[in-house]
């Protein structure tokens, strides 16, 4: 289903536009209200990187600094968000501070006269991380193919791009200008650089690269051989472990910004 199916027709160009552009937003949907309130069930609208509601309609002031910090939040962590927006005093009621979490459900004090109570879901939306895929191996096509099914968006050069997401590059150039490749990719300030090569052949092109002024905390970190040992043999093998190791980057990212 497209966003076009599921939401009015501005909203769903703004969500659109927001995606080509790569700048992460959300999507708020009004879930539950009780006693008098402004929105009603079914209530959306399309929240930026910085919490403004750029279309859409979720009721009064009551509830936007709720919704703002829950977008911030979850923008943060990639995790959606439930919050219910509820009278001080019913929340005294039950024992319960604005900002306590219970059961998955996180608690805001609704301060208007109407005292109602309007639950909401927040669904970030964060740009696709960026593969950039250095060399025309048959492991870089194989990668090239196989990437957009993990949800990477796939470049090809040395660069990177994407400012927004999670950025990884993958030197697969396989003798056709390796150093070249690599100096380039520690240039950028990737997340996550990898060398599709034998581990001691790129331990006879990092000598090179700190002999020419690479900085050698970036030459240890990168991933060589690239991938997850999967006792991989084809070009798809390899480009299978090289999204393996770089799924598990993902998550880890992911998990490391919801602890924090």
């Amino acid at each position: 289903m497209t966003p076009a199916e599921i939401l009015a027709t501005d909203m769903a160009d703004m969500a659109q536009s927001l995606r080509a552009r790569q700048e992460p937003f959300a999507f708020a949907t009004i879930v539950r209200t009780a006693g008098t309130t402004a929105a009603k069930p079914g209530a959306k609208a399309i929240v930026g990187e910085d919490g403004t509601i750029l279309r859409g309609f979720l009721g009064g002031g009551c509830t936007r600094g709720a919704v703002k910090k829950a977008v911030l939040e979850a923008l943060k962590t990639g995790a959606p968000r439930l919050i219910s927006v509820t009278p001080e005093d019913q929340l005294s009621e039950r024992g319960l501070a604005p900002g306590a979490e219970v059961d998955g459900v996180i608690y805001a004090r609704n301060g208007c006269p109407s005292r109602g109570t309007i639950d909401v879901f927040i669904e970030p939306c964060l740009p696709m991380p960026e593969m950039v895929v250095a060399g025309s191996s048959p492991v870089a096509e194989a990668l090239v193919t196989l990437a957009p099914h993990f949800h990477w968006s796939v470049t090809r050069g040395a660069t990177a791009t994407n400012i927004n997401g999670l950025r990884a590059i993958v030197v697969a150039t396989q003798g056709q200008g390796d150093l070249d490749a690599l100096t380039a990719a520690l240039a950028v300030g990737a997340d996550h650089v990898a060398f599709v090569g034998s581990q001691k052949k790129f331990a006879n092109l990092a000598e090179k690269l700190i002999a020419a002024g690479a900085d050698p905390a970036q030459v240890e970190a990168v991933s060589a051989p690239a991938g997850l040992n999967i006792g991989a043999v084809t070009p798809e093998e390899i480009a299978l472990s090289i999204l393996a190791e770089l799924t598990q980057l993902r998550r880890r990212s992911i998990g490391s910004a919801s602890d924090a």
